[in-house]
């Protein structure tokens, strides 16, 4: 009873000098907030910054100084189309591995896809713009959204791509920038360690520098245009500015459902053909594998006489012997393509109708 007592005076007296204390404290003074210490920027991946930068708006759309105009006519230049053989699974040929010449308008479940195929290209130019027109077989609105269209500049004309232009969906049907992208090879790889022939495999980065980007922010928002147009033939057609590339230039089509990765072209010297399977139901290493929804074209050249013995070079129409009327057949193509059921270690030689 008595301790109880004792814990109760000692508790009352604990309260009492508390009220008294804070009576003749009275309002804390807050404290001034302790100065920071100034942060410099430093190079590097470390670096900080003490300034957030101001935000830009962003841009939807450029503001158009050139428009690209409706291009005229002009020679055909003709690819192999599987749209005859595609229900069999398989392509009729023209799949020309060590050269870069690629007919796989297929899935890898070897399904055909006419939005793939290539039949034709045409170039042609005005004052202002090249004109590139992509002819396909067909257009598949189920597929597509899913393909992207490119042309290959080859400036210096030795087989090795300089420059990309690269479409991607979905395609407006008037002429538009923001689909287009341009790519460089700024270290001349695009075509492994050779032009004439497959490296694979070999690491490298193809077009590893993108230079153009559908015109947002770019420095100049005309460069490169797109459109697709939907009749007979169903075609994809590019602009670009003569101006930026020049007048002398081997030119090439592509069609990729695939990799759709600028930085592994060319396909061929990151595979072999035993990993990239072949469309050809007759060769050894039939159907499709890693390699696959691809199709490419020869290169014509521009601005220049060619020898016909340039890299990548498009061979000759064969003169047909008589006018060729509406419903004839493209004219024969001066190349000899190697047999089917061969496969020449080395890569085939076009000039002297042999393995090497």
């Amino acid at each position: 009873m008595q301790s109880r007592m004792i814990r109760s005076l000692v508790l009352t007296c604990v309260i009492l000098l508390i009220s008294m204390s804070g009576c003749s404290l009275g309002t804390p003074t807050p404290l001034p907030p302790t100065p920071q210490a100034a942060l410099i920027p430093v190079a590097g991946p470390l670096a900080t910054a003490t300034i957030p930068p101001t935000p830009v708006p962003a841009t939807a759309t450029a503001a158009h100084t050139l428009t690209p105009a409706e291009p005229r006519a002009g020679k055909l230049v003709y690819d192999v189309e599987s749209s005859g053989t595609g229900p069999e699974r398989r392509a009729p040929y023209g799949d020309s591995y060590d050269i870069n010449r690629l007919e796989r308008p297929f899935l890898q479940d070897m399904t055909y896809v006419s939005d793939l195929d290539i039949s034709t290209f045409v170039v042609t130019s005005d004052n202002d713009w090249w004109y590139v027109s992509v002819n396909l077989v067909g257009i598949d609105p189920a597929s597509l959204h899913v393909v992207n269209y490119g042309v290959e500049l080859d400036l210096d004309r030795d087989g090795f791509g300089d420059y990309l232009i690269w479409a991607q969906p979905p395609y407006p049907s008037q002429w538009e920038t923001i689909p287009v992208r341009i790519f460089q090879d700024n270290n001349h790889n695009t075509a492994g360690l050779s032009y004439g022939k497959s490296d694979a495999p070999l690491a490298f980065d193809g077009y590893e520098l993108l230079v153009f980007d559908g015109s947002v922010g770019e420095p100049d928002p005309d460069l490169a245009w797109v459109r697709l147009l939907t009749g007979s033939p169903a075609r994809v057609q590019f602009a670009f500015k003569r101006s930026w590339s020049g007048n002398i230039f081997m030119l090439g089509v592509l069609a990729d459902a695939g990799l759709k990765d600028p930085t592994k072209l060319d396909y061929v010297d990151r595979f072999t053909l035993a990993e990239a399977g072949s469309p050809v139901k007759e060769n050894m290493y039939y159907p499709l594998k890693a390699l696959f929804a691809v199709d490419n074209t020869c290169r014509e050249a521009y601005g220049f006489e060619p020898t016909r013995y340039d890299p990548q070079i498009c061979p000759v129409p064969v003169a047909p012997s008589k006018t060729p009327g509406p419903k004839d057949p493209p004219p024969a193509l001066e190349v000899c393509q190697p047999p089917v059921t061969m496969v020449c270690p080395n890569g085939w030689n076009y000039e002297t109708c042999r393995c090497n």
